[in-house]
């Protein structure tokens, strides 16, 4: 079964800027593209960090405004933002940033966690490969009931290759799968229904009619700790 990673979504053509590159320039850029912020690289094409929609509202935010005082930490960093000239000066660095081998799901977690819309995708050296945003993520959803019954197919001969079980039937319904039949334990039932859970395309639900044999809960579940004097 095919896992996903970031390189199966991602969008390899970016749309990027140098340090150097004027504010003005920079703002036409994301309007013309229709996109909300851009990586600044180095000669090196290393990335060094990003300027987003919100870096740029800084000269509107603080337009007219007079010096923050003196415990206005923060808002003193915004405001020098809003005196800023180029994307060097613009920019939020360092970059969160990903590699290409990073699972969707540790995207997705990391978009969510920094609040971020997209993150650049970067080599073993540092330097810009690619781009993922918040919909490429979406892209696993839109696997067709085939190829997703195909993954779950195998995930689910691998769980029980080693048991003596009935063949478990398989139905996919746009994002929906239902397992039914009959397994030997109760583990078995259970890391079925979570290894199937993990399958790209599988985004709504995991309806478990599976039904077992032998009760061994008890068995796998871990006991109290024993300490010895």
């Amino acid at each position: 079964m095919k896992t996903w990673h970031v390189n199966d979504v991602m969008t390899p053509d970016v749309v990027c800027v140098g340090p150097d590159t004027p504010y003005r320039d920079v703002v036409d850029l994301l309007i013309g593209r229709r996109i909300n912020a851009v990586p600044v690289i180095d000669d090196d094409r290393r990335v060094i960090g990003v300027v987003s929609e919100s870096d740029l509202l800084r000269k509107v935010e603080f337009a007219g405004e007079g010096e923050p005082r003196w415990f206005e930490r923060r808002r003193r960093g915004q405001q020098h933002k809003a005196a800023a000239r180029t994307a060097g000066e613009l920019m939020t660095s360092p970059a969160i940033t990903l590699t290409p081998m990073a699972a969707v799901r540790t995207a997705a977690r990391l978009l969510d966690e920094s609040g971020v819309k997209q993150l650049p995708i970067v080599d073993t050296l540092g330097r810009l490969a690619g781009i993922v945003t918040r919909s490429d993520l979406l892209k696993e959803h839109l696997r067709s009931d085939d190829a997703v019954h195909a993954d779950v197919r195998a995930a689910v001969h691998e769980v029980v290759i080693a048991e003596n079980s009935p063949a478990v039937r398989i139905a996919v319904d746009r994002g929906v799968v239902t397992l039914a039949g009959q397994v030997d334990r109760w583990s078995t039932k259970v890391l079925l229904a979570r290894r199937v859970a993990l399958v790209p395309g599988v985004v709504v639900a995991v309806v478990d009619e599976v039904v077992f044999d032998f009760d061994d809960h008890r068995l796998v579940e871990p006991g109290p700790a024993l300490f010895v004097a």
